[in-house]
C-alpha cells in the first residue's frame, strides 16, 4: 500500500498542484487563473515544468504512511466484518472505508496536507520563505507550533473518512457484482484497475466541497476563518455555491 501510495503521487501530482491552485485563487478578487489550462500555462511560463511538481516532498513524505495506515486500517476492519463465506458486502465495505479514511486523516493527512498547502501558497508569493521541505516544517513549527501542521483537522477527517467510504464503498460494490455468486472468483487486474478508476471518481465527485474548505483552512491564510463551518459559511456567502 505504501508503495502504491508513493508511486501514485508521483503520477498525479502536477494535477493536485492545480487543483490547489484553483482553490486558493477562487478568493482573489479578481481570479489570477481562467482554469486549469491557463494554470497549466502560466506556471510553466513562470516557473518551467519543475513549477508543476513544486511541494511534491511533503506529498511524497507523507503519501507512502498515509496508504499504508489507509490499506492496513481497511484490511484490518474488514478482516472483522466478513461474513462466515469470506464477503465482504457494500454497506460494510462503506463502514470499513469510512473508519480507514478517519485514521488516515488523524495520523498522517491532516499534518502533510497543511505542509503540502503551505508551501504551494508560499512559493506562489512575491517573497517565498520555505527553502525545502524541512526547513519549512521547522518554520511552521517554530512560528505556530505543532498545533500549526494540524489546521483544519476537522475538514480533514470529514474529506477522508467520506472519500475512502466512498471509495471503497463503490469498489467493494463493483468487485462482488464482478464475483457473483463466487467469491473466489479471480478478478483480472485490469478489471480491477478499471473498478478502481471509477471508484476514485466518485470519491472525488462526492467530496470535491470538503476538500475546497480543507485547503483553506490549511493556506496560510487560515486565519481569517473561525472554525471549519466558518470557512465554508464564508465561500457560500461570498462565493457561491459554484466554488
Amino acid at each position: 500500500g505504501g508503495l502504491a501510495g508513493g508511486i501514485e503521487i508521483c503520477i498525479t501530482f502536477p494535477t493536485e498542484y492545480v487543483k490547489t491552485q484553483l482553490q486558493l485563487d477562487e478568493k482573489a478578487n479578481p481570479p489570477r487563473y481562467k482554469g486549469i489550462g491557463d494554470c497549466v500555462k502560466q506556471t510553466v511560463r513562470d516557473h518551467g515544468i519543475r513549477g508543476l511538481y513544486r511541494g511534491l516532498s511533503s506529498l511524497v513524505y507523507g503519501s507512502i504512511p498515509k496508504a499504508a495506515v489507509r490499506f492496513g486500517m481497511f484490511e484490518f476492519l474488514s478482516n472483522q466484518m466478513r461474513d462466515e463465506q469470506g464477503r465482504l458486502d457494500s454497506t460494510r465495505g462503506l463502514v470499513c472505508g469510512l473508519g480507514a479514511g478517519v485514521a488516515e486523516a488523524v495520523v498522517v493527512v491532516c499534518p502533510m496536507e497543511t505542509i503540502k498547502v503551505k508551501f504551494i501558497h508560499d512559493q506562489c508569493s512575491p517573497k517565498p520563505k520555505y527553502r525545502g521541505f524541512f526547513h519549512g516544517v521547522r518554520e511552521i513549527v517554530r512560528e505556530q507550533g505543532l498545533k500549526g501542521t494540524y489546521q483544519g483537522l476537522t475538514a480533514t477527517v470529514l474529506k477522508q473518512g467520506s472519500n475512502q467510504a466512498i471509495r471503497f464503498f463503490v469498489m467493494t460494490s463493483l468487485k462482488n457484482w464482478y464475483k457473483g455468486d463466487n467469491p473466489n472468483k479471480v478478478i483480472n487486474p485490469f478489471v480491477t484497475g478499471v473498478f478502481g478508476a471509477l471508484a476514485g471518481a466518485a470519491s472525488v465527485f462526492g467530496n470535491t466541497p470538503l476538500d475546497v474548505v480543507k485547503t483553506r483552512m490549511q493556506g496560510l491564510e487560515a486565519h481569517k476563518y473561525k472554525s471549519t463551518w466558518d470557512c465554508a459559511y464564508q465561500i457560500m456567502k461570498y462565493e457561491g455555491p459554484l466554488a
